[in-house]
């Protein structure tokens, strides 16, 4: 059975590769798939996905944009070892975000486009494509899934194990609703601790190379005091009052419990284990508006302007070789499903929406887009649209109201140049404007 599902996948792939040129490598000078040879699994190594909620650039130390940042400690070090990625996009919101990174492919494909969209079972997940492709993988989901209520539904979309929270938030970090197996059970546990348990509890008791997608739903609302010994601010209030007058400082010592938690993680792996484990701790979307900083209000999570989609993203570990540097090339949610599979060993480089940035790791000035998309809405014909190259971003929204920035020289997007007051257009300006508007009818069509 699974000669045939292999089959069947390299014949997709084959159909949607990415160009080629005379040397026989595709246009970014990575190698082409080879079908008689999908794999290149020696010594393959652990792949641990951390994905914190709500959690934008000015909410991360090290990152220029915000004035006050969490302490991260965990966080830096992976930073330190690794690369710091300045330009990936998500989606506005939690839902689309996740959908990208499972099936690397955009919204409007999967009409996965809005907080609660379900993603059908119908499409292939990274684990179905690690289940074909490097079948010797185990992998698992812990935390925070939101793409369904179904109990089954990590597992029907190809997880091995899922143990977490269905919906995408709870009304108490210590009362909330547990699923694991496909059961669904109360508990009292801090979540951000109790995913920790339960990731360090499967890696524990894998024998094989393992994938774990740990998505933490902290820093999300309900913004709150986490238990002391995970955070290191001091004089904080633990009344409602307190913390709904001003909740910052219990927004940043919520990203500090997790970083503390994810520490853990970390810490429990043999070293032996820990220096064959890969990392990529990512955003899921912009910063919530009641805790945002520099970015205006209401340019933050759930909007397109960089506040909600300008998200951070370190890789550390087995196999990356830049050290503490950071990247400035464009990319996007969707590309850590052909990235994923590249590290567990396919030799795939481009697939659906989603393109293999693995080679960024080891040399610099590598890049695989010129552009970066995103988008949202309530229905597939009602949607808003951005889209970016190095310079310039445009917006299209639904309602036919348009907006053009120049990002590098305006990143907060104070200057709409398609204002009455600053037409017409330079030459240039026009040139990227028709470019990027190309770019998202070949997306939609």
């Amino acid at each position: 059975m699974k000669s045939y599902q292999m089959y069947w996948l390299l014949a997709f792939i084959t159909f949607t590769g990415c160009s080629r040129d005379d040397t026989g490598n595709n246009s970014d000078g990575s190698p082409t798939n080879n079908p008689s040879n999908p794999i290149e699994n020696t010594n393959p190594p652990n792949i641990l996905l951390i994905i914190a909620d709500d959690m934008g650039l000015d909410a991360t130390p090290v990152y220029s944009v915000g004035t006050s940042t969490p302490n991260m400690p965990n966080l830096e070090m992976l930073m330190n070892s690794g690369v710091r990625f300045n330009n990936v996009w998500s989606n506005p919101v939690c839902t689309p975000t996740r959908a990208t990174i499972l099936t690397g492919k955009y919204g409007l494909r999967t009409n996965v486009i809005t907080v609660g969209d379900v993603l059908s079972t119908s499409e292939t997940s990274i684990f179905d494509l690690m289940n074909t492709n490097a079948p010797d993988y185990s992998h698992a989901v812990v935390g925070k899934w939101h793409l369904s209520t179904d109990p089954t539904h990590p597992t029907s979309m190809g997880a091995d194990y899922f143990a977490g929270l269905l919906a995408g938030g709870v009304q108490s970090y210590t009362n909330w609703n547990l699923t694991e197996n496909g059961q669904t059970n109360n508990t009292t546990e801090y979540s951000t601790t109790k995913f920790t348990d339960l990731a360090i509890d499967w890696v524990n008791n894998q024998t094989e190379p393992w994938f774990l997608w740990l998505a933490y739903n902290a820093p999300h609302t309900p913004f709150h005091l986490p238990p002391s010994e995970l955070y290191s601010q001091v004089g904080l209030a633990s009344d409602q009052s307190s913390i709904d007058a001003n909740p910052l400082p219990y927004y940043l010592a919520m990203l500090e419990a997790m970083d503390t938690e994810m520490g853990r993680l970390i810490n429990s792996m043999s070293q032996e284990e820990r220096d064959n484990t890969f990392i990529v701790f990512i955003g899921d979307n912009g910063t919530p508006n009641q805790v945002v900083q520099t970015y205006p209000n209401r340019r933050a999570k759930n909007s397109l302007y960089q506040g909600g989609v300008n998200v951070p993203m370190v890789i550390s570990g087995k196999n990356v070789e830049r050290k503490g540097v950071e990247e400035e090339a464009l990319l996007s949610t969707t590309d850590l499903f052909a990235t994923i599979a590249g590290i567990a060993g396919s030799t795939i480089s481009e697939i659906n929406d989603s393109k293999n940035f693995k080679y960024m790791f080891n040399a610099p000035g590598i890049t695989v887009r010129d552009y970066v998309y995103s988008e949202i809405g309530d229905d597939i014909n009602n949607l808003d649209h951005t889209i970016r190259n190095d310079k310039y971003k445009l917006m299209k929204f639904s309602s036919g109201n348009e907006a053009l920035y120049h990002l590098a020289e305006d990143p907060l997007e104070s200057i709409n140049l398609l204002d009455a007051n600053r037409l017409p257009l330079s030459e240039e300006a026009q040139m990227a404007k028709e470019a990027l508007e190309s770019e998202i009818i070949n997306i939609k069509s």
